[in-house]
């Protein structure tokens, strides 16, 4: 018969890794920024280790496969060894892992133990039991083979025969080999035997194979006359044998006598040149292979999420009776169900986790959602239900209409939780769980702020107490102190001295005039706008006196404690979109003002650096769930009235990304449309340039009521009957006010959907008049709700009106140009949104506009502080006033946050408690843990 036919592994490996090649060009084309991930872990410095080793970086890097060679020295202990493992486990980077063997470390080591702690799913090499037993077991599309074995099977199914039905041989058993090779022909359909070098019918047993694969590690072992005629000769060794006249003396044999083999056979390997190139390009694949798995399971926007099952009843219990009865899913599930990597998610806990912005950074190339804003009429003492509509169309969408779906909401303080309000996790069966969770310490972003807000407020009074009491030699001493002899400044120093315009990084250097200068800032006590901050309502420390102790040498000021949201560093931590971002931010936040009428930042206390410490942990948004199952970024909470209130830019945007481009990210501003919904459009999307798809109106008919002229409202009272009974008129009089918050979020070019929050009390004509009203106002849908009894259930018709009109055209527009004078900008939101005839500046405000202009804080956008019970400046007016004159009282600027701040009237940022505070009725069980009577 004709010599067999040679199967060379040169040229099937170079054929397998062409075809590798494409496929990573594929995968990084449809997932920009993705490459496959190698780790090869080394213990020792072996030098043929080294040498396969490069073989296979070099293969890496042909194909387009990112690998990293990991060496740990030959001391590394066991210990060492399974933590590195552990931290190339948890690294979504890594997506084929290799333990380079032998481990040359003179430290006792189990390889079975190392080998097994490589995560299955990563095993590229096919060691671990788990991967052994599945592919023992048969579950070839769930393991991964050694990549020997893989090898020679890709070499056989080149010769085209049929596996099935064929008799195999497989002369030796080892774990890498052997073994292995009989599973993977078994389960290919060959009946196969195994022989080793203890088989005493070895050359019968080989003669009766089609298939004929050899391992055993002896040099020639098997005779050619032994082999079956036309058999697939499969040669897997490599060994040395004498031979003179190789310049080494050696030459590499196989184990079987090849010379007189490929003479019986009908294919054979060579060695070399055989099954040893087919290993490394089996590696390369079967890490390719573990690229495409892991893509198939965290592909972005591709949720499989399990839904909590309500269980509604009747009456509706309380919000905590109802939170108490679900137990929510461990928040490492959700994490999981939404796409995030376990590296990207620190858990708080069982229930909330926080979120790291590499998450961001990983999806930057990822197509956003459609965004959602859900804002309200004006509201009332009587609430419209803005935070429990936004969780139960979320709720709706995810857990009824199988969308993705994120709500995005801000962090409420514990101020109004002990005070009189309540909190703000929704309420009924749309809520954020744990809802105690959730109104209380969440994860400590609130205290970390109140940390960060005081830190400047005592470097304000500390430095103007320094300035005072010490020359500028004795202050340059201090703020540059020679340590060890050397004197330097520090990063944020070099940055004072830039600003002042002092080009000099040696302290020593400095004339007298420019010491004087860096160590002066003069602050101007009557121009602190700083305040210290506390999340508690406290009504006594809304004007307080500090300094007062002996210490202080008499430099005692009049001050105020403000709560704690209100800060601006809330505000900064809302609007920032990263770190550095945030940082930068910090540094331009001004806090007073000098004798010479220049802007104090807080750059120039020198605390910028200690603020983004303190807020490192904050700035990442914070993950928790509905009462439904349906995933929920708690992020920031900045008040809706002096700042923009809503919730952070960085949540909505991984949320965006999160949910791929077919999903939706349902976010709330606070207060009515005309104040939150004009700062998250003017503000918030300016700063992060997201563009929203649907705004969301919610109102009730009671509160249309009160718009319309229903009598006042008094806490703990039963209400008045114009609210318990029908009354079309009270209700047609109030759509006013619906009909100039549709307009104005008509306005900006979103589409507007009316979400009417309906009570028991509401009769159906009632509701019928306000959709009517809605929809003639220019609604692109307006439809009745019943979330608040019914969970997402009652919120269906709302979520499907959202879908319409989210595929519907939005224009949207910003409602005026920043580039504007503040005067004018002003009088836009005055007159286009509250409906207002002029403005009046008062002689404070005119004389903040001249500052911050000259200042060149004049193109900040606007952030108006207004009270949130009136379109108008007067809380008393309900509907849609008109033709009155908007007075602003005095401007005041965030220049770290981006936004001027015009204050009309009074507005008090530091709530009082009531007589009867919520704390009566809070109380911890000391047996069971739980917290009781929180709403």
């Amino acid at each position: 018969m004709a010599p067999a036919e040679i199967l060379s592994g040169k040229i099937v490996s170079g054929q397998v890794r062409d075809r590798l090649k494409q496929q990573v060009v594929e995968m990084t084309e449809k997932f920009p920024g993705f490459r496959p991930g190698l780790a090869i872990l080394q213990v020792g410095n072996r030098d043929d280790s080294n040498l396969y080793i490069n073989m296979k970086l070099k293969a890496a890097a042909e194909i387009g496969i990112s690998a990293n060679h990991i060496k740990l020295p030959n001391t590394a202990t066991e210990a060492d060894v399974l933590k590195c493992i552990a931290s190339l486990n948890a690294d979504p980077a890594v997506h084929g892992f290799i333990v380079q063997l032998p481990l040359d470390s003179n430290k006792p080591i189990n390889t079975e133990k190392i080998t097994n702690a490589v995560a299955p799913e990563k095993d590229v090499d096919g060691l671990s039991s788990i991967n052994a037993g599945k592919l023992s077991r048969g579950d070839l599309g769930d393991c991964f083979i050694p990549c020997t074995p893989k090898g020679c099977m890709e070499l056989i199914r080149q010769t085209g025969v049929q596996v099935a039905g064929k008799r195999a041989v497989v002369i030796g058993r080892s774990k890498i080999v052997g073994a292995p090779m009989h599973d993977l022909l078994l389960w290919n359909n060959a009946t196969v035997t195994t022989c080793h070098s203890k088989t005493s019918t070895l050359a019968e047993e080989v003669g009766k194979a089609d298939i004929l694969v050899v391992a055993a590690g002896r040099a020639e072992m098997v005779k050619g006359e032994w082999i079956k005629p036309g058999a697939i000769v499969i040669d897997c060794g490599i060994n040395h044998v004498p031979d003179s006249t190789k310049p080494s003396g050696k030459r590499v044999v196989g184990d079987v006598a090849y010379s007189s083999a490929k003479e019986k056979a009908s294919f054979i390997t060579p060695v070399p040149g055989g099954v040893g190139p087919m290993t490394v390009a089996m590696l390369m694949q079967s890490t390719v292979e573990s690229a495409q798995r892991f893509l198939e399971k965290f592909q972005p926007g591709k949720w499989t999420i399990q839904y909590n099952q309500l269980t509604l009843q009747m009456p509706v219990p309380s919000d905590i009776e109802i939170s108490k009865s679900y137990m929510p899913k461990p928040i490492e599930q959700v994490a999981k169900e939404v796409g995030l990597f376990p590296d990207e998610v620190e858990l708080y806990g069982q229930t909330k986790a926080k979120v790291q912005l590499s998450a961001l950074k990983r999806l930057q190339n990822q197509p956003d959602g459609k965004y959602v804003v859900v804002t309200g009429i004006t509201p009332t003492p009587l609430g419209e239900g803005k935070s429990t509509t936004t969780v139960g169309l979320v709720q709706a969408l995810g857990a009824h209409l199988h969308q993705n779906v994120f709500a995005c909401v801000r962090q409420p303080s514990q101020g109004p939780t002990f005070g009189i309000k309540g909190g703000a996790a929704g309420g009924g069966y749309c809520q954020v769980v744990p809802m105690e969770e959730f109104n209380l310490h969440l994860t400590g972003d609130i205290h970390a702020i109140t940390a960060a807000n005081n830190l400047v407020a005592a470097a304000i009074d500390a430095r103007i107490f320094h300035e005072l009491t010490q020359s500028d030699q004795a202050l340059y001493n201090r703020l540059v102190p020679s340590i060890n002899g050397v004197r330097k400044f520090s990063d944020i120093q070099i940055r004072r001295l830039q600003k002042l315009g002092i080009n000099k990084t040696d302290p020593m250097a400095l004339t007298k005039e420019e010491i004087n200068a860096f160590v002066r800032l003069d602050i101007d006590p009557g121009t602190i706008t700083w305040q210290r901050v506390l999340d508690t309502n406290d009504r006594f420390l809304r004007k307080i006196t500090i300094g007062q102790s002996v210490t202080e040498k008499g430099f005692s000021r009049t001050a105020q404690f403000d709560i704690t949201v209100s800060s601006e560093i809330m505000a900064v931590l809302a609007l920032a979109d990263g770190l550095d971002d945030m940082k930068k931010r910090f540094g331009r936040m001004v806090v007073a003002s000098s004798k010479k009428g220049q802007p104090v930042t807080a750059d120039d206390l020198g605390v910028t650096g200690a603020l983004a410490v303190l807020m490192k942990d904050a700035v990442k948004p914070n993950l928790m769930q509905t009462l439904e199952g349906t995933p929920v970024f708690v992020h920031a909470g900045p008040f809706a009235n002096i700042a923009h209130g809503n919730s952070s830019v960085l949540a909505d945007k991984i949320a965006l990304k999160l949910v791929g481009k077919d999903g939706f990210v349902v976010t709330e501003a606070g207060f009515g449309a005309d104040i939150g919904m004009e700062k998250f459009f003017n503000i918030k999307c300016r700063y992060s340039g997201l563009r929203p798809h649907v705004v969301v109106l919610v109102a009730t008919v009671r509160a249309l009521k009160m718009h319309g002229g229903g009598p006042a409202v008094t806490a703990g009272v039963p209400l008045p009957k114009e609210y318990t009974e029908e009354n079309l008129q009270l209700v047609a009089k109030g759509c006013s006010n619906l009909n100039k918050q549709i307009q104005n979020a008509r306005m900006f070019g979103v589409p507007v959907v009316v979400a009417v929050n309906a009570f028991k009390t509401d009769t159906k004509a009632e509701l019928a008049l306000v959709v009517q009203h809605a929809k003639e106002a220019g609604a692109f849908d307006a439809v009745e709700c019943t979330h608040w009894a019914e969970g997402g259930k009652g919120a269906l018709a709302l979520a499907r009106a959202v879908q319409r009109a989210s595929q519907a055209p939005s224009n949207f527009r910003f409602l005026y140009n920043v580039e504007l004078p503040v005067v004018d900008k002003i009088r836009l939101i005055a007159q286009q949104v509250y409906g207002a005839k002029d403005i009046e500046l008062l002689p404070e405000a005119q004389e903040k506009v001249a500052v911050y202009t000259k200042q060149g804080f004049g193109n900040l956008p606007i952030c108006m502080a207004k009270t949130h019970l009136s379109l108008s400046h007067d809380p008393e007016q309900k509907g849609a006033p008109t033709g009155f004159v908007l007075p602003i009282r005095d401007i005041r600027a965030s220049v770290g946050a981006g936004f001027l701040y015009p204050l009309v009237g009074t507005m008090s940022t530091m709530p009082g408690l009531p007589t009867r505070p919520c704390f009566y009725d809070i109380d911890l069980d000391s047996v069971s843990g739980e917290v009781n009577g929180l709403f």
